[in-house]
């Protein structure tokens, strides 16, 4: 299948939904006015992706099982983003796992960008570009190219993303998507399999596994507030130990993660509510926020504006929110 898809948006959540990945998530992790861009391009067995967001985030992700997933940043001026508890550099490429989840958290504003195929399109290519093999890696994996192969793989990202803002219809011819396909994975490849590239470490594993059991926790009750006590309980570890795992992945103890989480919940369902049979009270109690006053000023620190202007605004809002 051929495409490309290019949209900007001015709302967390509408960003989230323009994944169209039931396992993506976004939190703002401060106010101020949300701006975002994503761009797509598949090209067959290829999708290229390009994003910019103007407020540092906090986003979980998972990997779908048959795709290989390639994560770097587009500025070399920006700064390291946090991932899985490791900051990776803009001179890095992170290698996903297969079927596997991770958190990553920007300080800033940031420009980044995607490689998926599938593994068996990424093991022909390997095949024959490469005399070793690259296996798909059980952990995640952290690799720094020699700069003038980082520098390539940035420049066709740029060059092809670009092309899909400005000029789609280009894309849609099967000779440019062909050479697209094979020049961004070769140059992929290549930084891959640079004998001169530099491998760091990689994440414990366990610790992963309990912040996945955790985020497994959380999207199974995704309509209620959960606590920390009965969290634990159901994933099995104590809070000592889960504190220690959010504070090295996301830079936050897991009481602070789970307020965050209530608050985006309440402001998704003042985004679906109808002024005329909700009010703020209402949802606010749902969520577990007793003290309206308080919900009220860090609604409106976190979102800028008020939740009675959210809901008020609700039946204006993108499909996308509502859904």
């Amino acid at each position: 299948m051929l495409g490309t898809y290019s949209r900007n948006f001015v709302d967390p959540l509408e960003f989230q939904e323009g994944f169209a990945d039931p396992g993506f998530q976004v939190l703002a992790m401060e106010c101020g006015k949300f701006e975002a861009a994503l761009t797509v391009v598949r090209t067959g067995d290829l999708v290229v992706r390009r994003g910019h967001i103007s407020l540092p985030i906090l986003t979980h992700s998972r990997i779908p099982k048959p795709w290989r997933v390639f994560f770097f940043q587009l500025d070399p001026d920006q700064a390291p983003i946090l991932h899985s508890g490791r900051e990776i550099a803009p001179s890095e490429i992170v290698c996903y796992p297969l079927e596997s989840e991770h958190h990553y958290r920007t300080p800033t504003s940031s420009l980044y960008g995607t490689i998926s195929l599938s593994q068996e399109c990424f093991a022909a290519y390997e095949k024959v570009l490469v005399e070793r093999g690259l296996p798909a890696p059980s952990a995640m994996r952290v690799v720094r190219p020699r700069p003038a192969q980082m520098s390539w793989l940035l420049t066709l990202n740029k060059a092809v993303t670009d092309l899909a803002a400005t000029s789609p219809d280009t894309l849609l011819h099967p000779e440019v998507n062909i050479a697209i396909e094979q020049a961004l994975i070769h140059a992929l490849i290549a930084c891959l399999a640079d004998p001169g590239a530099e491998e760091t470490h990689r994440p414990s594993r366990a610790r992963l596994s309990v912040m996945s059991r955790f985020e497994r926790v959380l999207a199974e009750n995704a309509n209620r507030p959960l606590y920390l006590a009965e969290i634990c309980t159901t994933i099995g570890v104590g809070e000592r130990t889960l504190r220690e795992h959010c504070l090295d992945q996301l830079r936050m103890p897991p009481h602070r993660y789970l307020w965050l989480r209530r608050l985006y919940l309440a402001r998704r369902a003042l985004a679906l509510g109808d002024a005329r049979s909700t009010t703020v009270t209402m949802i606010a109690n749902d969520y577990g926020f007793g003290e309206i006053g308080r919900f009220g000023v860090a609604y409106r620190r976190q979102f800028g504006e008020a939740p009675s202007a959210t809901l008020r605004r609700a039946p204006d809002l993108p499909e996308a929110v509502r859904r």
